[in-house]
């Protein structure tokens, strides 16, 4: 029962996908319909994994998947932020579409079978497994991105993004066959016991790894394979770049922390590999954040100083007694604060999102002081600003690495921290300390200023909630 369970939310999900995908057939079914439907699967599929509760790790189905897939309280975790983002993704859809008119059912279809790839990925035990789950996660969100066919800026995103990531999956699978080359196996459990016991041939191990790294790296949008994601985030909507930033980089990380954990020597191998990328990650995602003008190039960029953050978690992470604790807290912080952002942007960007720069929000405080407001929370947190969610995530961060003996690594968070305080102040003053040049009148629907206060809920709620590192 205990694996039914744990396997059910992907069920519900892979369900819901292929329901909208026939009622689509079907002419009569409003788009409308088709957002409250997949609202309804991703609620059903979180209350489902919060069914699951606190258990020890379990193999699920051994017999039936020969171990491929693990249940845990970490795999849980990150479900439960990946279903969340879908729901409040939906939520948000439900009113950008109301004002673009470009959704079609099939919209809402194909982000429920990204969701089953995240799902996936975040269960994955074995190589291939992984592979599966990242190109079924990979397709989806291509097409996610370029959906608006008549929007050149998205065409280009969608070509920059889908040449890469193509590069990026050849990358995983050369890195798999090398490992399998070195090790005799795919599953990350004898995997380690290849690498403890010195029967895997080192070189192609070494060489293996490197590749499976890179092409995680490039989904995880760090340095030195960050630069597509600016142009993508920008050319993609709204509700799509916040899909994007908070449910693809949790189950990417998710696989990540899985991966690095299957052995201490394998860890402590690539510990000074992470440092510097994580350090490069951090402070060049500061230095292109601070140049832009649009607010999603803006966002964009902060979301590679937050993968930056999530590395020096990874650095600090024990192998042998892996929890993934600091890990899961951040990715749920950063998922509450980043689609706050995007479902505000939803409602407030209008037709053709033609509020999209600093200048365009001048004033807003004053003409819609709880949006500001909300904005202002998110902000915050993503600058890590008690008492928010964001701040606790740090902490957790910066405690984990000292415990580790990076306390450079922790120091460097400060300051990179310190440093990302100027794009997120900027659009709060302008907001709060410039008059209104625009009235912000919205047409659509009220559910994503539902969401956006839902989310400032969570963020405070997630930064009152403690966790044991």
């Amino acid at each position: 029962m205990h694996d039914f369970l744990s396997f059910l939310p992907f069920l519900i999900i892979g369900a819901g996908a292929i329901l909208l995908m026939l009622l689509s057939a079907f002419e009569k079914i409003q788009v409308e319909i088709a957002s409250f439907v997949s609202m309804g699967f991703f609620g059903a599929a979180f209350f489902a994994q919060l069914l699951v509760g606190c258990g020890p790790e379990a193999s699920l189905f051994a017999k039936v998947f020969n171990g491929m897939l693990v249940s845990s309280n970490f795999t849980m975790v990150a479900g439960l932020i990946i279903l969340g983002c879908g729901f409040f993704t939906a939520v948000s859809s439900h009113s950008y579409f109301k004002v673009n008119l470009f959704c079609t059912l099939e919209f809402y279809c194909i982000m429920m079978f990204a969701a089953c790839g995240m799902l996936l990925l975040t269960m994955a035990q074995e190589l291939i497994t992984a592979f599966i789950a990242l190109e079924i996660m990979s397709l989806s969100i291509y097409i996610l991105v370029g959906y608006d066919r008549a929007n050149v800026t998205a065409t280009e995103a969608i070509l920059k993004y889908l040449i890469l990531g193509a590069f990026a999956g050849a990358f995983f699978t050369m890195g798999t066959a090398l490992i399998y080359g070195g090790a005799a196996t795919t599953k990350f459990v004898e995997i380690s016991t290849a690498i403890s016991s010195g029967s895997a041939s080192q070189p192609l191990l070494l060489a293996g790894v490197f590749f499976v790294f890179v092409a995680l790296l490039f989904k995880a949008a760090a340095f030195p394979f960050h630069a597509w994601v600016i142009d993508v985030y920008e050319g993609a909507s709204a509700p799509v770049t916040g899909f994007m930033a908070t449910a693809l980089k949790t189950a990417v990380f998710a696989v990540f922390a899985n991966f690095l954990a299957l052995s201490g020597e394998l860890h402590s191998g690539w510990i000074t590999f992470l440092f510097w990328v994580s350090v490069l990650t951090m402070f060049g995602g500061n230095l292109v954040a601070i140049g832009q003008s649009s607010l999603k190039r803006m966002l964009a960029a902060s979301g590679i100083v937050h993968s930056g953050y999530l590395l020096i978690a990874l650095v600090a992470i024990s192998a042998d007694h892996f929890t993934g604790s600091a890990i899961g807290y951040y990715l749920a912080a950063y998922a509450v604060s980043t689609l706050g952002i995007f479902a505000a942007l939803s409602y407030l960007g209008g037709e053709g999102e033609k509020r999209a720069t600093f200048d365009d929000f001048k004033g807003l405080a004053k003409v819609r002081p709880y949006s500001a407001a909300a904005i202002t929370v998110f902000l915050l947190s993503m600058a890590g600003i008690p008492p928010t969610a964001g701040f606790m995530g740090k902490f957790y961060i910066i405690t984990s690495a000292i415990s580790a003996g990076q306390t450079a690594l922790a120091v460097l968070l400060v300051v990179s921290s310190a440093f990302s305080m100027w794009y997120y102040l900027r659009l709060i003053i302008n907001m709060y300390f410039h008059e209104a040049e625009d009235s912000f009148e919205s047409i659509g629907s009220p559910l994503a200023g539902a969401g956006t206060l839902a989310l400032v809920v969570c963020v405070f709620a997630i930064g009152l909630y403690p966790i044991v590192l």
